[in-house]
């Protein structure tokens, strides 16, 4: 079982929060936005989905886990909640693109038995630690550029779904006790998230100015992120690309070919049924994050807490 402490950082998003706060690489900025909204409808799913579960789990180690994950994953909606707040005041259009998100996952939860939306979660969740571990290996061209607000809200959040990387699995043990069963809502499990990250990327196109956003994505296809993604890392002029419809760099620019490849395998390996998601490699960066908050520094703004 994991120890998960409760962490409550005010973290300063006002309303001179930037839509774009990531100019040097705006398609990741645009990706971390749409993570704030897909948190939000998320985790509100987890902590619905997870307090039905918890009366059904006899282990008490497993309840406590779960206890523990749900009040970090609350933390989490509601600081997003706050993130996507500050957007929707500065572009009110904004507001249709995450009551779509949220009706999306509230269709879940009224359709869905509870262990598919328990696999659904261990699914998502497995894939969190090779994701946010190739993100916080480059923090210093993700994060460090951007605004440092949004940025600490992120290292804060990518730490944290690191932290508590085995917890969505052991909720789902302690409840269907059924791996293969997980793998099979693999599928729709990725289906569906994927449908509500090209919608949100949509709605960015459609609710704010191309000069706020300097990127786009208004032709994505239900396939576009990991087409984009092989397409700029192929050894073609860029009169090829721009022909392909694709506009460099892609969100994970800095990581280099042999990093993306080991990525796709983990991804991969994280939906096997056996799999352990605490034996995944995790980023050197969430060890100093902890320690700088163990330190008693405030990380409402971590690059300015720890160069002092």
């Amino acid at each position: 079982m994991t120890d998960l402490p409760i962490r409550r950082i005010n973290f300063r998003l006002d309303e001179t929060i930037p839509f774009q706060w990531l100019p040097s690489h705006p398609k990741f900025g645009l990706m971390c936005n749409a993570i704030s909204i897909i948190a939000v409808a998320f985790e509100k799913f987890i902590v619905a989905s997870t307090r039905q579960a918890i009366p059904r789990i006899t282990d008490p180690e497993a309840a406590e886990e779960a206890e523990s994950f749900l009040r970090q994953e609350a933390q989490h909606a509601n600081n997003h909640r706050r993130h996507v707040a500050v957007l929707v005041a500065k572009y009110p259009g904004l507001q249709e693109v995450v009551d779509e998100a949220i009706a999306s996952y509230d269709h879940l939860l009224r359709t869905r038995p509870l262990e598919w939306q328990l696999a659904y979660t261990a699914d998502l969740e497995a894939t969190f630690t090779p994701l946010f571990k190739i993100m916080l290996d480059h923090e210093d061209v993700l994060f460090r550029p951007g605004d440092e607000r949004v940025a600490s809200l992120f290292l804060w959040h990518f730490c944290e779904e690191v932290e508590h990387r085995s917890s969505a699995l052991v909720v789902f043990d302690a409840v269907v006790r059924n791996r293969w069963y997980r793998a099979r809502v693999t599928r729709a499990t990725f289906r569906h998230v994927m449908t509500v990250y090209r919608n949100i990327l949509r709605g960015f196109d459609r609710h704010v100015p191309e000069a706020d956003r300097r990127a786009e994505y208004r032709n994505i296809s239900p396939d576009g992120v990991r087409r984009e993604e092989i397409v700029t890392r192929l050894p073609v002029p860029a009169g090829w690309r721009h022909r392909l419809g694709i506009a460099p760099p892609s969100p994970f620019a800095p990581a280099g070919n042999a990093e993306m490849a080991v990525l796709a395998y983990r991804l991969l390996r994280s939906q096997v049924p056996h799999h352990r998601p605490a034996d995944e490699p995790l980023p050197t960066f969430a060890a100093d994050w902890f320690a700088a908050y163990d330190r008693g520094l405030d990380l409402s703004t971590y690059y300015s807490a720890t160069a002092r």
